[in-house]
This record gives structure tokens, sequence and C-alpha cells, in this order.
């Protein structure tokens, strides 16, 4: 698996005058240390005497031994333990000299005697050394220099290319991974559901297979795929899974990838993959996260940066570029489409855009299906139940869910995952791990009123989504959690079914003011959940008899930062007023008649929460049982 090889396209002055300048730094850098290096070799602790030093050291005893070279002098002291050599005792040998002098050039025919007199050493070398050694030397520095800049040099263009060996004329070529025919193990068998979406590709495949077939009736290829949809739903999977069904090579990289501090790189890296699978037509060019370079280009905020947008100029003129006879199909994935530039998503471009939204209950019973293949499962598994109770899961969330419990099953030396592992960890996954002695015993006492307002709410109000599960043990951030079940997954929401919600919601608080007659800072989240709700029924869904069928949009999404950074209003204070009066008006008629409802069923609430402050957690079966004892 590998960038296949090819002649390396010969970039111009604009795309490389940047990566010299680089190179010239450092380059000068690398001197510099090198120098600063030879500096120190040559640098020695040696002690520099004037000859009429270096004399009078010897008549006074202190000089052990010398080496004259010529007219250059070194030589060692006597150690300061010791005095100067008797006559007879052994010479030291040759060490690291201690000092050094320089003879004067007409010599001294009275230094041999005044050595000999101080009993010291004497040692002679030749002054000259061979013209090899010498140039040696000389060049040796030098040697060392050059090794150690070709050394940085190759490793600063592996590190910025990825590839190694290359030089710098590697900063314009492609990262793209390439998985060439059949290494890419992964068809439509390993997607599961998705069926609308395999449904589009498949004609891709088909093209790719035999576009002989397709030019004949005068069709042309898609230059273009988008794949949009939320985090985890398999749109790279996706990808791989059409190179494996159509055979072809593929061309894998991520948008991030392109860019480079320098301007031009990635428009060359652009370049060289498009010519890439030119080549190898027909192939595939998969990009991932395209909107990190897909971005709306002039807007301000989040789109000033030259090198992404010459990065995408260069992505729309080669999809552009294609001759009609080259079958090369672009892939791309983003979960932000709203925020990519109108060029990248007109006709022409990318032709097709394929939605992939959550899976529904059937294909997650097929995604658990797949997930589930390698681990051993115990026989009380049942894929149904627990497909129906992960809505909103996707197929992300759904592997990490067999995971989970495959890794709790093994914490309890379990040998097979069962259905309590599956729930554990799906509640894990959902609310947080346990975290267990934080309540005290009036704590407690006030969370399982709580929740059991909640749950009475959700069994008497008949358009509230059925109840699976109330807790009082706390897991990440809450206290406790009233969990609900749809008995189906809702595309359309009807105004009794959001009322009913907020009602819900509101079921702890009015709990708490039935029983303690205060209230407490545990339904923070239940308030603002309802004010959002109820303002989103008023303001875009036409549903308050006072406003009536009327659109007011408030705290529109910026596109790239993704959060409400302005509150935009296109209406007037008065309206302003009347929708802030309509969502009050709506929330305290909700909290009187959930007052209303839970007055009524009071036995219901007390017997609910003695029963949790005993067993901390009640399945539907326990809280059905338990309100047909009432």
């Amino acid at each position: 698996m590998g960038v296949a090889m090819e002649r390396p396209r010969e970039p111009n002055r604009n795309e490389t005058s940047a990566v010299y300048w680089r190179y010239v730094v450092w380059m000068v850098v690398v001197l510099l240390i090198s120098f600063f290096w030879v500096s120190l070799l040559q640098d020695s602790p040696v002690q520099a005497l004037s000859y009429s030093q270096f004399k009078e050291q010897v008549k006074q005893g202190e000089v052990a031994q010398v080496t004259i070279e010529g007219q250059a002098i070194t030589g060692r002291y006597v150690a300061k333990s010791e005095s100067p050599n008797p006559e007879g005792a052994p010479a030291p040998g040759r060490t690291t000299p201690d000092f050094e002098t320089v003879m004067p050039p007409f010599g001294d025919p009275e230094l041999m005697p005044l050595l000999e007199a101080a009993n010291v050493t004497v040692f002679a070398d030749h002054a000259d050394s061979p013209w090899w050694a010498q140039m040696l030397m000389g060049l040796l520095p030098w040697i060392l220099i050059i090794g150690l800049i070709f050394y940085a040099m190759r490793k600063m263009s592996q590190r910025v290319t990825g590839q190694a060996g290359d030089n710098v004329f590697g900063f314009g070529k492609s990262k793209a991974r390439r998985f060439r025919e059949g290494t890419t193990n992964v068809s439509f068998s390993e997607v599961a559901g998705l069926e609308n979406a395999k449904q589009d590709l498949k004609e891709i495949i088909d093209y790719l297979r035999a576009p002989e077939r397709f030019r004949a009736i005068g069709a042309k290829i898609p230059k273009g795929i988008l794949l949009m949809g939320p985090p985890g739903t398999g749109k790279t999977l996706l990808a791989k899974a059409v190179a494996g069904e159509a055979h072809a090579p593929f061309y894998s990289i991520s948008g991030s990838e392109f860019i480079e501090m320098f301007v031009g790189v990635g428009a060359a890296r652009v370049r060289d993959l498009f010519e890439s699978a030119k080549k190898e037509a027909p192939s595939i060019i998969f990009i991932d996260e395209i909107d990190s370079v897909g971005r709306a280009r002039g807007t301000g905020l989040g789109g000033g940066h030259d090198e992404r947008e010459q990065t995408l100029n260069q992505i729309l003129s080669e999809m552009d570029g294609f001759a009609p006879h080259e079958a090369v199909v672009v892939m791309a994935a983003t979960n932000r489409p709203d925020v990519l530039d109108k060029a990248l998503m007109r006709p022409g471009r990318f032709d097709r855009k394929v939605t992939l939204d959550l899976p529904r209950r059937e294909a997650r019973r097929h995604i658990l299906e797949v997930h589930t293949r390698n681990v051993p499962l115990a026989d009380d598994i049942d894929l149904d139940v627990l497909s129906s109770r992960t809505v909103g899961f996707s197929g992300a969330d759904l592997e990490n869910l067999v995971n989970e419990a495959a890794l709790l099953a093994g914490r309890d030396h379990k040998q097979k995952v069962d259905m309590t592992s599956m729930n554990r960890a799906r509640d894990k996954i959902i609310l947080g791990a346990e975290r267990e002695g934080m309540l005290n015993e009036e704590e407690k006492r006030i969370v399982a009123y709580h929740e059991a307002g909640h749950a009475v709410m959700a069994w008497v109000l008949p358009h509230a989504d059925p109840l699976d599960k109330v807790t009082i043990i706390p897991r990440g951030m809450a206290l406790g959690a009233t969990e609900q079940m749809p008995e189906e997954e809702r595309q359309n929401l009807s105004r009794s079914y959001l009322l009913d919600r907020i009602a819900v919601m509101l079921g702890g608080r009015v709990s708490e003011k039935l029983v303690f007659a205060e209230f407490s800072s545990g339904a923070e989240s239940d308030l603002r959940q309802a004010t959002q709700l109820s303002r989103r029924m008023i303001c875009q869904w036409g549903m308050s008899e006072r406003l009536g069928p009327v659109s007011f949009p408030r705290g529109e999404e910026h596109v790239f930062l993704g959060r409400e950074i302005a509150q935009q209003r296109d209406f007037s204070e008065h309206t302003a007023r009347l929708i802030d009066e309509e969502v009050r008006s709506m929330i305290v008629g909700l909290e009187e008649r959930t007052e209303h409802l839970l007055t009524e069923h009071r036995a219901k609430l007390d017997a609910l929460a003695a029963a949790l402050i005993k067993s901390e957690t009640l399945e539907y079966p326990d809280v059905e049982r338990l309100f047909a004892t009432l």
C-alpha cells in the first residue's frame, strides 16, 4: 500500500521560493552550530605561557616533562603532591599537556642544559606532519559540516512530506494514501443500513467498471459526489466500500493535509494528486473533511487565509478541467455542508449529493449484527430490544456500545456479553459513569421525588414517550435520570406531543414544590430545555394561537463558528415582548397542569419515590408492578 512511483513534476519558482529561503535559514543555523562545535573541540584547557615564564618555571622545578615540535613546546607540570623528578625516576608518559609556549625563531642554546639540570623529561617530534594528514585535518571539519547539513535537510524533508527519501521538491507532492486494487477489503456488505446512499453510489461503481456502456448512450460520469451527514454515520466507510466494489485505484486524503505554512504548497499538492489519479483512470479520489479547505470565500470571519483559498481554487480548477473521457471520480465527506463555497456545490463540480442520516431501528439492528460478529453473546441478548433502546445512535455510537459492553463483561470476568452488560454500557454512554457516595440521605430523598415527578408525568400523559427507566444513581453531571423510550422514531412532532414533553420536564420541579414546599437547583437543565422548546414552538413552528402562523427566527448559528454569536432580530420590540409573554404563559400553564396531575396521582408519586430510595433504580416492569398495587 503506497503511492505509485512517478516522474516528479518540476515545481515553478513561486512554489519553491519560500522553500528555498527556509532551507537557507536552516543551513545558516547548522553552519553556526557546526562552527561553534568545532571551536569547542579545538578549545582546550591548555595554559599559554610566554617563553620567559616557561624558562622561569623550569628553573623553579615546576615542569615534569616537555615535548618539542619545531618551535612549539608543550608540557606538563609536576603534580602538587610530588617534588621534581629525582634522578633515575621513571619519566611520566605523554598525556594531555598543561601548558604551551613557542621558542624564539633564532633558537635558544641554553634550553637543553636548563632542562637537563632540572631533570625534565624531553620528548621530540617532527615539526611537520605528512601532507595527507594536514589535508585530512583541514577537510574533516568541513566534511562534518556538510554531512550535518544534508542530514538536517533530509530529516526536514521527511517530516514535511511524510515520505522517506524525498528532497526539497517533495513539498509540492501529494500526501494522499494510495490503495491499489484489491487492497481495500471493504464492500457494501460491511456497511449496514444506508440503503438509499448505497443505491445512489452503485451507478458510479457500474460506470467505473464498464464506462463504455454508459458512454454509448451519451451518459457522463458525475465529477463529484458529496457525502453529507452527522459525525459517525459512515461517510468514510462508505467511500472505502465504493473503492472496494469498483476495484479501482483509491486515493484518500484529509482536507487539512493540503494546507501548509507556505503559500502555494496546497495548490501544488492538489495538482499532483489529480495528475496521479488521471494517469490511473478510472480511479477515485476521496477528500475527507473537505470543509477545512472548501469553506465559503470572502466572508470575513474564518475565511481570509490565502493558502486555503488558493487550495480551494485549485480543486475547483482541477474538477472543471476533466476531459470527458477521464473516468476520475472525486468523493468528499463533510458534516457541515452549510459552510461550503457555492462554487464547490454547483453542478459540474459536486454533481451528486448523498445525505447520510442517523440509522433507523431496522438499520441499527443490522449494524449491531455486524459489530457483534466476533463478540460471544449470551442467550439473553435481544438485538431487537437493543436497537429500539438506541434511538439517535450513529453507527460509530453502536460500535462503541458493543465495545463498552465487552469491556464491562471482561471486567466482571464473564465469558460472554449479556444483556446486563449492554444496558450498563448504554447508560454509561448516554448518562456517563456512575458516581457513588455523592448524596446524603436528605439529598437522596429530594432527588428521588424529583425523578419520581418526571416518571409519573411520563406515565399519565397520553402523548408522552413511554417510561423506560428511572434511577437516582448519580451519573456524569446528573444526580438522577428518567429515561423514556419512544415506540417509534418521530420525524414530525405534533403540538400535543411537544406540550406533554414540556410537562414531563416540569414534573421534577413541581414534585419538589408539592412535597417540600420549596425548589432546588436540580431543575436547571429542565427549565432551560423547556424554555428553548417552547420558544421554538412559538417562533419557528407557528404553534401560538396569539401570534399565529408566523416565523420569528432568532439566534441563527454562524456558518463558521457553529454557535450563536449574535441575536439578530427581524421583528419589533413589541413582537419580542409578545413572544416572551407567550413563552412564559405556555410554561406557566403547563406547570399548573402538571401540579394538578401530580396532586391527583400523589399516591403514585410517594410510592415511586419510596421505591427509588430503597432500590435506586427501577425498570419499566418494576414501575408497572408498583402502580398496579395502588
